[in-house]
C-alpha cells in the first residue's frame, strides 16, 4: 500500500510539472521574422530558438548567424528565476538569466565574466502566435544598440 501511494504520488508530480511547463507561453519552436525585425548593423541574428523542458528546468537552444554569416550555435539551461546560469557555445557571454515578469513576458539579461553585456523582455503575442524580444547590448566598441527580433511560432 506504501509503495503504491508513494507511486501514485510521484506520478501526479509528475503530470503536474509536465502540465506547467506544457502551458508557459514561451515554449516551443520560434523562427525569426526578418522582415519585421530590426537589427544593428553586424549583429548575430537568431534564426531559430527553442525553449523545451528539461527535467524541472527549461533549455532553450539557439541557432542563427554572426556578422560575417557564420553559423552560430548556443545552448542554455536553468528557470526562469532571475539567476544566472551558464551558457555554452557563445563566445560573447557565458551566463544568462531569465525572470518571469509574467505569463506572457521574461526579462533577461547575458553576462560575460560577471558583466552584464545585453538585457531585454521576451513577450508572447495573446494568441501564443508570435515572440517579440527587445534588446539592448554592447557593441564590439562598448556602444549600446538596440535590436528587436520578432519570431512566428512554429
Amino acid at each position: 500500500m506504501k509503495t503504491r501511494t508513494i507511486l501514485l504520488t510521484l506520478a501526479l508530480c509528475l503530470v503536474g510539472i509536465s502540465v506547467a511547463v506544457a502551458e508557459d507561453a514561451n515554449m516551443g519552436t520560434w523562427k525569426l521574422n526578418e522582415t519585421k525585425s530590426t537589427f544593428p548593423a553586424g549583429a548575430t541574428k537568431n534564426s531559430t530558438v527553442v525553449y523545451e523542458a528539461a527535467g524541472d528546468d527549461i533549455k532553450v537552444t539557439v541557432d542563427g548567424t554572426d556578422k560575417d554569416g557564420k553559423a552560430v550555435h548556443n545552448e542554455w539551461t536553468g528557470k526562469f528565476d532571475g539567476k544566472d546560469y551558464p551558457v555554452t557555445g557563445d563566445p560573447n557571454m557565458n551566463a544568462r538569466s531569465y525572470e518571469r515578469i509574467d505569463g506572457r513576458t521574461l526579462k533577461l539579461a547575458g553576462k560575460k565574466d560577471g558583466k552584464v553585456i545585453s538585457e531585454g523582455r521576451i513577450a508572447v503575442s495573446a494568441d501564443g502566435k508570435t515572440r517579440t524580444v527587445k534588446l539592448t547590448a554592447s557593441d564590439s566598441t562598448g556602444k549600446k544598440v538596440k535590436s528587436t527580433a520578432v519570431y512566428d511560432k512554429q
